[in-house]
């Protein structure tokens, strides 16, 4: 943490020590979360990726920002220059709040001098545009503006609201009161006023603030944000926005949280208003509501969810569709319902040890959250679909593209909300890799990682060494440990009947994690996961995908690109008599074209003619799907026709 953090203002009190850096702090959840100041990441797939976020991903954010205009949006709110000058969509000052998010994070992680600087010279110039009751918004409410909080549909006020707190939590968790923080209480104190009890009985088209409000009375310990997110939670479902053509489930005004069963709608809405039902779940004691946020997102893993964790089958609306409607080549997932998927998630395991909600942690951190960013940390899918028809485009490195372009990652987009998610998430990354409680540590995530945290025993240093995903070995050293303490490791739900090695001793997991007797100070345990390539069918239920397999080895799905394959894609058929070789994922497949020459019409009243081999058997390499579309554009297929006659 920073050793410059100025002195707290009365009603923040700053998480020092071990609980510094915390992104979530619940006060009553089975499991305490661990902050970044115990959690460290040594390198790996995920310490890889964060290190590309630090050097390049934040800065890149921070270029297209100001090319774009959208920070420039505030300084033209001190200068008189709105609405004439103002750039970007209704919500663009929330990509500037997350950036800030994301460089606290950041800072806090590394204590980068030169990133704190740009942090503090960016947060000065959102604070000159607040105005004196609080209210902070570059599109309503100043002259030739329209008047605030007048289209809570689609304003995006209070989601703006959201994450500027949430950028002042994550500034307080790792530095301590300033500007940024102060702006933060000023913003979330006007909320409190104009929403209050007996005031405006709205909410925003856009959930988010309820998170942020939760989080921000763990902080200051002040009630009034508490019962705030919880007035917010409870109006909602009632049709206080309003109808639209998408109809008011799209805002999940529809059914009242605690009478919803799944979620519907549009997917980033409902996550984060579900992280939200679940924060003030915590924090009041409320079982009904946790329960309620537990049935849906439980049954919408079971019958709403794509193979790589991704949320969200329609493009219109950006939405959820019915049970089992999930067309590959039509997903939308977007990258911000993988976000959103990874913090409802791990609320939820911490609040029930459910080992299921880690499993989805993992899932969408691996094939959702890690495929959107490019290996450069300079371009970035918004969509995550499982099949591309078309190779597509190049993309300018210059150009911002439609939020739904798929084909290639892009540098920018008209709507942002991906890129600035993802700079927040990989620098508050550690944070999701393991919890505690009064008897042990629980170890959720897999990643090289160095643990320093403190047990009712007294203090626990742990080292963890993995090259995970490659392969399933996990050593864990005490470098320290002062009394008997309990270790627990998930075992993933794709590990054949939860049978792993322990020190060479086959073990079952129960309950979704093996617990062991803690390694004293110079110990190790050696866990080791099966990691062979697998093939896995859909529920048949899901009609899109019927006849169809993937691939998956460990938590990585795989997918096929022509790039590999050497044709298109549409054209294979793999077998499936064999296991996929389990170097790199390798199938057997045989190419397949169509015997039925082009017709008028694509119908006929007898069944076509069959199909024809193009090409002898051969095995081709899968690519993992966070990996796909690196090498130019390709077609890609994650689930694969059968190829039944052979």
């Amino acid at each position: 943490m920073s050793d410059t953090a100025v002195p707290l203002a009365p009603g923040i009190r700053h998480e020092a020590g071990p609980d510094a850096g915390r992104p979530m702090s619940p006060s009553h959840t089975r499991w305490r979360p661990l902050g970044l100041a115990e959690v460290r990441i040594d390198g790996g797939f995920w310490g890889e990726r964060q290190e590309r976020n630090a050097s390049d991903m934040i800065a890149h954010v921070e270029r297209w920002i100001e090319k774009m205009g959208w920070a420039g949006n505030f300084d033209a709110a001190v200068q008189g220059r709105l609405p004439a000058d103002r750039r970007g969509r209704e919500f663009s000052d929330s990509e500037i709040y997350k950036l800030l998010e994301a460089m606290s994070w950041e800072v806090g992680r590394t204590g980068d001098a030169d990133l704190d600087a740009r942090l503090r010279r960016l947060a000065a110039r959102v604070a000159a545009a607040q105005e004196d009751d609080g209210y902070l918004n570059t599109m309503f409410g100043r002259p030739g503006h329209a008047a605030r909080y007048s289209d809570l549909q689609w304003g995006h006020e209070l989601y703006c609201f959201g994450h500027l707190i949430q950028a002042g939590v994550a500034r307080a968790r790792t530095h301590g009161d300033d500007e940024l923080v102060r702006v933060a209480i000023r913003a979330a104190d006007h909320v409190c006023r104009e929403f209050g009890p007996d005031g405006n009985q709205g909410v925003c088209g856009h959930p988010e603030i309820e998170v942020a409000l939760v989080e921000l009375f763990r902080v200051t310990g002040q009630r009034r944000y508490l019962d705030q997110a919880r007035l917010f939670i409870d109006r909602r479902g009632r049709g206080v926005l309003g109808e639209i053509g998408l109809g008011s489930a799209y805002f999940q005004d529809d059914v009242p949280v605690r009478e919803a069963t799944v979620f519907d709608g549009h997917a980033v809405r409902a996550l984060y208003l579900a992280a939200g039902a679940a924060d003030v779940a915590d924090e009041t004691g409320e079982q009904a509501l946790l329960d309620a946020v537990v049935q849906q997102t439980t049954a919408t893993l079971a019958r709403r969810t794509y193979l790589t964790g991704g949320m969200g089958a329609h493009h219109e609306g950006e939405s959820f569709g019915l049970d089992f409607e999930l067309p590959p080549d039509r997903a939308y997932s977007e990258t911000c319902a993988g976000v959103a998927s990874v913090m409802l998630n791990h609320r939820l395991l911490l609040a029930t040890a459910d080992a299921r909600h880690a499993d989805a942690v993992e899932r969408a951190l691996f094939n959702v959250v890690a495929a959107s960013p490019a290996a450069n940390g300079r371009a970035f899918f918004y969509t995550n679909p499982l099949q591309q028809r078309v190779p597509g485009r190049e993309v300018d490195p210059d150009e911002a593209s439609p939020r739904a372009a798929s084909s290639l990652r892009a540098p920018w987009f008209e709507v942002s909300c991906c890129p600035t998610n993802l700079t927040r998430t990989f620098a508050s990354l550690g944070a999701y890799l393991a919890s505690v409680d009064d008897t042990g540590l629980q170890l959720h995530q897999f990643a090289p990682a160095t643990i320093r945290t403190e047990l009712a025993g007294g203090p626990l240093e742990l080292e963890v060494r993995t090259a995970y995903p490659a392969d399933g070995r996990l050593e864990i050293s005490a470098t320290g440990a002062a009394g008997d303490w309990t270790l627990s490791v998930r075992v993933p739900g794709w590990v054949p009947d939860g049978l792993v090695r322990v020190d060479g001793v086959e073990r079952r997991a129960e309950d979704g994690y093996l617990v062991v007797s803690g390694p004293r100070a110079g110990d190790t345990v050696v866990v080791e996961l099966p990691m062979r390539a697998r093939w896995t069918w859909a529920d048949p239920r899901v009609d899109a995908v019927r006849g169809q397999v993937a691939v998956e080895r460990g938590p990585v799905v795989y997918a096929l690109e022509s790039v590999d394959l050497g044709a298109d894609v549409a054209d294979a058929r793999v077998s499936t008599q064999a296991a996929p070789l389990d170097d790199d994922g390798r199938v057997v497949v045989r190419l397949r074209t169509a015997a039925t020459a082009d017709a008028p019409w694509p119908y006929a009243g007898a069944p076509p003619a069959g199909e024809t081999d193009t090409d002898t058997a051969r095995d081709v390499a899968l690519v993992p799907y966070h990996a796909w579309a690196e090498r130019g554009p390709s077609t890609m297929r994650v689930w694969m026709p059968v190829d039944t006659e052979r």
